[in-house]
């Protein structure tokens, strides 16, 4: 086999330590709220210059791994996602941490982030050609119906009220309609201000929406944080072990999920994690449990939005499309060093392409003992660190991370504006990952709506162009189950808990 022929190459001992190091720097650039994943790699881009090729790869690619995985650090210790893949382990990641199991929360992170990464490199090594075919079966229209069934998330995310979840979701959508056209290029609801022209960053909104909330109320309330942790003195790997046993399922249809969303151009480990959420807790027996410390979404989010690592190259490296930014700073790289995108690649660079595989197995490996590791002694330290130096912190964090994108004080000011709608929002009821779902779906939701009546009625088939597609039909039943099955499954519960007890009397 091709693979194990140049497989042997990633373990030189400059590869092996340039691997390790990008692990580090990407968990601790993911740990920081704000510094996204596309945000670690580009800063680190300018070093892989002098490297050779496939060891600048391995660097980069690392350091995506790494940032994925180290955004559930922030999520879980302090309710502030690292990165935007980390928002929906904050659902049940916080809560744990509260109760005193933020050892044994990130340590399901750990061991759910290695497995679902290695299925989605496998999925990469094994499965380019064919889901590189499949990515070219969406069109217009099918990124419209995938944006949609995104939206039905909404429905997780309401903590109980959908009504006030559906609001929530609306206003990300307007706020998405915000800036420049995607279709005709106009200027929409910019009121002659030049910041809003390129529209809402999805960076600076995710801090300000998700992270300055929580940086208000730990000023607000006066008590610890994190309740003191429970069994410090023993290792959590054994019990996090066993309660990603007890969700093997979970976390192979999560790690699938992933797989299969990553390698849909402009969709990434963000959209990613929130689908496996939903769908984890629409399959739990006990979802009541979700949202409140259930060690399944912690599985599902880690698990989905690190597959996204390995099958979002597909795209890149076969149609030289690619599937998120991040993906695009790994291609800009290889184009730099020479190596040449396309059909081709597996065949004119396979040595390079199959030696930055096997780099990135031996990465997603070592991040097990790494992460675990560090998790520990993380954990340690934010437990005992005082409010007086935390808060601070994490507040500047929340500022370098809202101008470290553009390098624009535009956005600071935006984040700022943002935290505090959501603060108020989230006084009166109304969660705030919705906003952020609504503007990371909205623009392309949009486009695909709009490039799909245009081709319509160019064809004069609109309906056939919504509706004629397979891929079409199979989201759009698959739209129409995920909202109407889990009012039906709720009750039919009901009805079983009001009969069961009648028919034991």
């Amino acid at each position: 086999m091709e693979f194990l022929t140049h497989a042997a190459a990633a373990f030189t001992l400059v590869n092996v330590a340039v691997a390790i190091t990008g692990l580090l720097i990407g968990i601790v650039l993911g740990a920081l709220p704000g510094l996204s994943s596309t945000f670690s790699c580009a800063v680190m881009l300018p070093v892989t210059f002098t490297m050779a090729p496939v060891t600048a790869l391995i660097f980069l690619g690392t350091v995506y791994m790494g940032s994925t995985y180290g955004g559930a650090f922030a999520a879980i210790l302090v309710n502030t996602p690292g990165t935007p893949q980390s928002i929906s382990t904050t659902f049940d990641g916080f809560p744990m941490a509260q109760r005193g199991e933020g050892g044994m929360a990130l340590s399901i992170a750990c061991i759910s982030s290695v497995v679902g990464g290695l299925i989605g490199i496998f999925a990469f090594l094994w499965l380019a050609p064919p889901l590189a075919k499949i990515a070219l079966l969406f069109g217009p229209a099918e990124y419209f119906w995938l944006a949609l069934f995104g939206l039905t998330i909404i429905a997780s995310l309401s903590e109980g009220n959908l009504l006030k979840g559906l609001i929530s979701g609306f206003l990300g959508l307007l706020l998405s309609q915000i800036g420049i056209s995607v279709v005709s290029g106009d200027a929409r609801f910019t009121y002659e201000t030049t910041a809003l022209i390129g529209g809402i960053p999805i960076i600076p909104a995710t801090i300000g929406l998700l992270c300055l909330p929580v940086v208000i109320d730990l000023m607000a309330d006066s008590g610890h944080h994190l309740e003191a942790p429970k069994d410090s003195g023993d290792s959590q790997i054994r019990p996090a072990t066993q309660a990603v046993w007890r969700q093997k399922f979970n976390l192979l249809r999560s790690s699938v999920i992933g797989t299969v969303i990553g390698i849909i151009p402009a969709a990434g480990g963000a959209v990613a994690s929130l689908v496996a959420y939903a769908e984890a807790q629409r399959a739990a027996p006990k979802a009541e449990q979700y949202g409140k410390g259930a060690p399944g979404g912690i599985v599902a989010s880690e698990s989905a939005n690190n597959a996204t690592v390995g099958s979002g190259l597909v795209p890149t490296f076969v149609l030289g499309i690619p599937g998120t930014p991040t993906d695009a700073v790994i291609l800009g790289a290889m184009l730099v060093h020479g190596v040449q995108i396309g059909p081709k690649l597996f065949t004119e660079h396979g040595d390079v392409v199959y030696t930055f595989v096997a780099g990135m197995l031996f990465a997603t490996v070592m991040m097990l003992p790494i992460g675990l590791l560090l998790g520990r002694y993380i954990y340690f330290v934010v437990v005992k660190t005082p409010k007086t130096f935390l808060v601070p912190m994490v507040a500047l964090m929340t500022l370098i991370g809202a101008f470290a994108i553009q390098n624009n004080y535009h956005d600071v000011v935006l984040m700022l504006c943002l935290g505090v709608a959501g603060w108020l929002l989230s006084r009166f009821g109304f969660p705030t990952p919705p906003i952020v779902l609504g503007l990371l779906l909205g623009p392309i939701a949009e486009q695909g709506f709009a490039q799909s009546v245009m081709i319509g009625e160019a064809k004069g088939d609109i309906f056939g162009m919504f509706f004629g597609n397979t891929v079409s039909q199979i989201l759009v039943a698959t739209i129409v189950a995920a909202v109407a099955l889990p009012p039906l499954v709720r009750s039919y519960s009901a009805s079983y808990h009001r009969v069961v007890p009648d028919a034991a009397e």
